[in-house]
């Protein structure tokens, strides 16, 4: 039982996105464009909290689950003191890297979360040399290392913003949060 507790969050935020889709969906996506992130604007920044759970589409939201559920879960299982630290760490400081340099749309997607993830895990494994995280990192490396080409612009309607400041605040909360741990 205890080992299905480590993974309720994860279970909970899936849970949020899709209910969030469902409404978005019916409201013809009129959640997006109120609770979005906007680029340097006042109104923009509540979307630094609120992006994760938006998508675009159904086709965006459910892109997004599988990463959500692997990474999420590889997180849960290996680092379970460090998830909502280092959650809300890419969250807040991938989000607000959007909010200042981002291109002038409406930012949604859990997608800097997941790159956020991403950068985490792999950063974790190198700076605590433990067998466990270092097998974890070097797993992550080889299914999702072609994930780091979406820090580069180039397709259109895609923010690879949330994905490189995402990234980087994962990089940011793997070192310092290991070096704690």
């Amino acid at each position: 039982m205890v080992v299905l507790e480590r993974f309720l969050w994860l279970a909970v935020v899936l849970a949020i996105i899709w209910v969030v889709e469902v409404v978005n969906l019916v409201s013809g996506y009129a959640l997006n464009p109120v609770f979005g992130l906007l680029p340097r604007s006042l109104g923009g920044l509540d979307g630094i909290l609120f992006m994760p759970f938006l998508h675009g589409s159904l086709s965006h939201a459910a892109a997004n689950t599988a990463p959500l559920v692997i990474l999420g879960g590889l997180l849960a299982a290996t680092a379970p003191r460090l998830v909502f630290k280092a959650s809300v760490l890419i969250t807040v400081l991938g989000g607000f890297g959007v909010w200042l340099f981002g291109a002038s749309a409406i930012h949604v997607g859990a997608s800097g979360l997941i790159f956020g993830w991403f950068g985490f895990l792999l950063t974790r494994g190198v700076m605590t040399r433990q067998l466990v995280p270092l097998l974890v990192t070097i797993g992550v490396a080889l299914v999702y290392g072609t994930m780091i080409w979406g820090i580069l612009p180039g397709q259109p309607g895609v923010s690879w913003e949330a994905h490189l400041f995402g990234c980087a605040a994962g990089i940011f909360a793997g070192y310092s949060l290991s070096r704690r741990a």
